[in-house]
């Protein structure tokens, strides 16, 4: 038994060894920038002003500061409606693309045009879109009946336009994601399940739900941290407006920097930093991510 134990702990130290430079890399490039922002977060760094140490003070106004609180409350709506979109029609596209049929690979390629246009040329294209007066969007609700909605200027509709693109861009990212996990799913499965008269939706739920599991916690956990940090989408669209309604927590940060005011941004660099870092260990251990693998 103490040999065991002994070669064990051997096998343990030689794999932290191996495993050491892949591992310093990333945590040099992550951490130490973090470290970086949290100490010029507790810093007075104003343009135009002595730099000087300020303690916690800049954190402790994050707790103080309406337009802090208003893009807080912003960035965790949008998370809380965009995730969930974009993971169901991401798996309802991975679906169809996974279906046997003569189409099937022309719709593979069509999915991954909006993922591979830049968010800032897709910014502009949806913002054509939403024009008010022109844009198709309203061109095509106009013929409904409807009354014309003012998309960009009014709080509502700013956020579901953002919702809508994003959705649009991101959701192709989510649905090659989760057909890479379809794909890995052995196909007798699927055959043996109908040979005993499982419907399709025992299928989905009996099967593929279960053994996919583990790329849809990967997919929740990279569309989450996305959407906290979303920045690009809203700078073109609606720079946060209007009257800081859709101003996320990274443009909020930008826009402090842009302002001079170098501290208080890295308090919210930093703020982002922590509550992403919370996001993927909560997304983990709620998926059970380690016990899926197993």
């Amino acid at each position: 038994m103490p040999k065991r134990v002994s070669r064990a702990s051997s096998d343990t130290a030689w794999l932290a060894v191996l495993l050491a430079p892949a591992l310093l890399l990333p945590a040099a490039l992550i951490l130490m920038p973090a470290l970086g922002a949290f100490v010029n977060g507790c810093m007075q760094d104003v343009t135009f002003l002595p730099r000087r140490w300020a303690g916690l003070a800049n954190y402790a106004r994050l707790a103080h500061d309406p337009a802090f609180h208003q893009s807080l409350r912003f960035t965790v709506l949008f998370i809380a409606v965009s995730v969930p979109l974009e993971l169901g029609c991401g798996l309802l596209l991975a679906l169809l693309m996974q279906a046997p049929s003569p189409l099937r690979g022309m719709l593979r390629a069509l999915v991954l045009v909006p993922w591979a246009i830049p968010s800032a040329i897709a910014g502009r294209v949806w913002e054509l879109v939403y024009n008010y007066t022109w844009g198709p969007a309203n061109y095509v609700i106009k013929l409904t009946g409807a009354t014309a909605v003012n998309w960009l200027g009014s709080a509502e509709g700013a956020f579901l336009a953002l919702v809508i693109a994003d959705l649009w861009k991101t959701a192709p990212f989510v649905a090659i994601i989760l057909l890479a996990g379809l794909s890995a799913i052995p196909e007798r499965l699927y055959r043996q399940a109908e040979v005993d008269g499982a419907s399709f939706i025992r299928r989905f739920y009996a099967i593929t739900l279960p053994l996919l599991r583990p790329v849809l916690v990967v997919a929740v956990l990279f569309r989450a941290i996305d959407a906290l940090r979303i920045f690009d989408l809203i700078y073109i669209l609606t720079a946060g407006g209007p009257g800081g309604a859709t101003a996320s927590l990274s443009l909020l940060g930008y826009l402090y920097f842009v302002g001079g005011d170098f501290g208080y941004g890295s308090a919210i660099s930093t703020f982002i930093f922590l509550i992403a870092l919370l996001t993927a260990l909560t997304v983990v251990r709620l998926g059970r991510f380690g016990k899926s693998l197993q």
